[in-house]
């Protein structure tokens, strides 16, 4: 059989550059050798205040990003985390056995509560426990994270004990990080310090999957560098243009050391102009292809039912089992 993974993103902002090439172009080779589910995490998103219009089409359009970029409906199941009930309900039961002490030791949600000072709320407090809960609902064997989620997943696992400790084993499978290959960590344009995030602020510092060629080209001509000449990857001294040259040799298919023999002699702005092109040929396709899926909502719509009712049978049959075990009477 085969293994079972389970990713999602939070539904603000645009998937970016960095996202595509540290995740999702490597989703589209996994949809063949795994068991894939994708969620839109759109319960998460409401740890921060949300437009109702915007989130909604939010919502269509991060569906539209993943079906643009490849992934297939029919290999894979993708859905909309609120769609799918079950993910609350194991929630709410996961929650009532979560110390408060690790909650408190979240480091995201110290972040998180420093940058939104008047929206404290208790959602973005018990966040990992939903999170929690999105994994053991599938059955997950690995989670693809980041450094930033790695605590998130080692709370989940923690969580499995908790409940096996207290109710005994075989409700839920112990998941497993799926770390990816390193030296694709794609930072910011403007601030080559930080990765590139598409929660970000400031619109220059990331390329969005659906920037149009000028917004890829402007963005790409005033990405930060330092004040010397020479076209060299130096990440200590040289992060703007290391950064620059891991884009290049990403999607080129180009070693570092070929960009750099490349570029001898050359200025920033001829390795900024021919990278521009580069990402421009690689996402022109992708830019095409969700434009013309989000004139047709009623089309995703349909897809987004249909992904939910596989996801939700999956779901089902882990949250009996729940039921079952924690002595609550499931409706019949």
């Amino acid at each position: 059989m085969k293994k079972t993974i389970l990713s999602g993103s939070t539904v603000t902002g645009d998937l970016t550059l960095g996202n595509y090439i540290g995740a999702i172009n490597t989703w589209t080779q996994l949809q063949d050798e795994y068991d894939c589910l994708y969620f839109l995490a759109d319960l998460h998103a409401l740890t921060v205040h949300q437009d109702p219009e915007v989130l909604r089409k939010r919502t269509h359009s991060f569906f539209a990003q993943y079906l643009a970029l490849g992934l297939d409906p029919k290999k894979n199941i993708i859905f909309a985390q609120s769609q799918v009930p079950q993910h609350t309900e194991l929630s709410w039961i996961l929650t009532c056995l979560t110390p408060m002490g690790y909650l408190n030791r979240m480091t995201q949600f110290k972040e998180k509560a420093e940058k939104h000072v008047k929206n404290i709320n208790a959602g973005l407090f018990t966040y990992p426990v939903l999170m929690a809960a999105d994994i053991l609902l599938y059955q997950a064997d690995l989670v693809p994270v980041g450094e930033d989620q790695k605590q998130h997943l080692e709370l989940c696992r923690d969580l499995v004990g908790y409940f096996e400790n207290r109710y005994g084993k075989g409700i839920f499978k112990m998941p497993e990080p799926m770390i990816g290959k390193t030296g694709a960590r794609i930072m910011s344009l403007q601030d080559p310090t930080k990765k590139m995030s598409k929660s970000d602020e400031n619109d220059k510092n990331r390329i969005s999957i659906i920037d149009d060629a000028k917004a890829i080209e402007k963005k790409f001509k005033s990405a930060a560098t330092d004040s010397g000449s020479e076209i060299k990857y130096d990440v200590e001294n040289k992060a703007g243009v290391s950064n620059l040259l891991t884009i290049y040799s990403v999607l080129s298919g180009k070693t570092i050391e070929q960009l750099e023999n490349e570029y001898v002699g050359k200025m920033y702005g001829h390795l900024k102009v021919d990278l521009a092109q580069v990402v421009i040929q690689k996402l022109g396709p992708v830019k095409d292809k969700y434009d013309d899926l989000m004139k047709n909502r009623d089309y995703l719509d349909q897809l987004l039912v249909e992904g939910a009712e596989r996801a939700e049978a999956r779901a089902e049959a882990t949250i009996k089992k729940v039921y079952d075990t924690v002595g609550l009477v499931r409706r019949r």
